[in-house]
């Protein structure tokens, strides 16, 4: 077993794929997937009439965003 306590690894992962995705804007490779999968969350609460268009959004970014960090 490793030392470092359940989470580490994920919050560090993240911090840098964001990192990322804010410095290098379009041209990092996980931008556009996960904008893509945040207006895909955003159609579907539209359509859902009790869940909001920017809950739809956050949801839809963040699981590919989620994905993209842990993909397995």
């Amino acid at each position: 077993m490793d030392d470092e306590p359940q989470g580490t690894d994920f919050l560090t992962d993240a911090r840098t794929e964001l990192a990322g995705m804010i410095e290098r804007g379009f041209e990092h490779p996980s931008t556009k997937p996960v904008l893509t999968y945040g207006a895909i969350g955003a159609v579907a609460a539209a359509i859902i009439p009790f869940v909001g268009v920017p809950l739809g959004f956050a949801a839809g970014a963040g699981y590919k965003f989620y994905k993209r960090v842990r993909p397995d």
